[in-house]
């Protein structure tokens, strides 16, 4: 029996078999540059610290549901200048999660809402938050299906308890029914507990419209608006093909 057969029943009770994928490249690697036992061990461990990190973030991102593979990096911020760009950058650090604060992004559709909410969900994840993203029809839908199942509560943590929450969209039909005590219910629980990142089409007063109660709105926004970045973003949608394509050249007079 070699030597590492010996180590295989060991590095699992440590729960450090992962160490195995990288063992026999640094042995050889510790021979070849004469590497001390301790630059050995420490290089071999640090694989080992990095395969789970990366495995960690494969499992937030995969848990924060996330729509699109959006990055800070791939968001074409020429396309429309007059988007703040420092401050994004600013966000994208994280310090409001850590902050506990909120932000909401305002705008026509098109101008970069959902790729730039997504792309501060990814840098929260990175960061090692934990992260969800939903669609703001979709999560009023399952809180109010869970009101028929007597799910409410169990749903409803699931949207109070990530430290980074994004509602998409939020006000592209009218709240109904129960759905404004709902959308107020998130936002109070939240509220200096954890962040929040909303976007939404409309402007920031037509927003107390939707609860349909001047006094629960006041409520929800006096709490969503105290310690929050407001952004209000600007220029044509990227989705229109006209905004990229450039006009033909006029032909040469004769």
């Amino acid at each position: 029996m070699s030597p590492t057969d010996e180590l295989v029943p060991v590095l699992k009770k440590l729960r450090l078999s992962g160490v195995l994928q990288s063992l026999d490249l640094r042995v050889r690697q510790a021979a070849d540059d004469t590497l001390a036992p301790s630059e050995f061990l420490y290089r071999l461990l640090t694989d080992e610290v990095e395969r789970r990190e990366a495995k960690q973030l494969d499992v937030r991102l995969r848990r924060a549901s996330f729509e699109h593979a959006k990055t800070i990096e791939d968001f074409d911020f020429t396309f429309n200048p007059t988007i703040p760009k420092a401050k994004i950058l600013e966000l994208a650090t994280c310090a409001f999660v850590a902050r506990r604060e909120n932000v909401c992004l305002v705008g026509q559709t098109g101008v970069g809402k959902s790729h730039l909410a997504q792309a501060l969900g990814h840098r929260a994840c990175v960061a090692g938050y934990s992260v969800l993203y939903t669609p703001a029809h979709q999560f009023l839908t399952q809180l109010r299906a869970a009101r028929a199942d007597a799910s409410y509560d169990r749903r409803l943590s699931r949207f109070t308890s990530p430290d980074l929450l994004i509602i998409d969209d939020l006000g592209l039909r009218p709240l109904q029914g129960e759905e404004p005590m709902d959308l107020y219910e998130i936002i109070r629980q939240r509220y200096e507990r954890s962040a929040l990142i909303i976007t939404s089409n409309r402007a920031l007063e037509e927003w107390p419209p939707l609860f349909h109660d001047p006094l629960l709105a006041g409520a929800a926004l006096d709490r969503l608006l105290h310690h929050a970045e407001v952004l209000v973003l600007e220029g044509h949608s990227h989705r229109d093909p006209r905004r990229r394509t450039k006009p033909a050249p006029k032909p040469s007079a004769a």
